[in-house]
């Protein structure tokens, strides 16, 4: 019979590889992204697609990170300007009423219209599909399925895009959750 103990280099050689599956079974959103080549009035190059892409979804899990645990701190990763601000506006309510916000984004219909001529911003139009649930002291009071539409304007910094603007056009399509006492 043949022992199967791991020495501690391999077992130390596996972890990215545990790493990697724990992450990819963790549900992701599902991400179409319209073809960039007739943004005006500049070309948005291939890395710079890939960049904001990422970015603008990173975003969204800090987004949802800072709102469920009423961390304004961790906006600063994803966020300048006046989104940063009315997401700070946004966790103080929610820590002066005592409740949290997750949000599970589901899908993204992303579509870039504008890219700035000399690059410094880019405005993005994304059909996102989402579900809110509202907690009180940990105390689920309620989800809701959220479809709508965001206009979002990215910004380079130093080592990522950040999201400058993010505003709902307002016309949302809700499905409380039923289940809710």
């Amino acid at each position: 019979m043949r022992n199967w103990a791991i020495s501690p280099k391999g077992f130390l050689a596996t972890l990215p590889i545990l790493a990697a599956l724990w992450i990819s079974g963790t549900a992701q959103p599902s991400v179409k992204v319209a073809p960039m080549d007739a943004v005006g009035p500049r070309p948005v190059e291939q890395q710079t697609q890939s960049s904001v892409v990422r970015d603008y979804l990173q975003a969204w899990q800090t987004l949802s990170g800072a709102m469920s645990q009423n961390r304004a701190d961790l906006l600063d990763a994803s966020f300048v300007g006046v989104a940063k601000d009315k997401l700070l506006d946004t966790i103080r309510e929610q820590q002066k009423l005592g409740i949290q916000t997750s949000y599970r984004d589901l899908s993204h219909n992303l579509e870039v219209v504008f890219y700035s001529p000399e690059g410094l911003s880019l405005q993005l139009l994304d059909s996102v599909e989402y579900d809110v649930e509202v907690s009180d002291h940990g105390k689920t009071l309620g989800t809701q399925h959220v479809r709508t539409r965001y206009v979002a304007v990215l910004s380079p910094t130093e080592s990522k895009w950040k999201v400058r603007v993010l505003q709902s056009d307002g016309l949302r399509n809700s499905d409380p959750d039923l289940s809710r006492q």
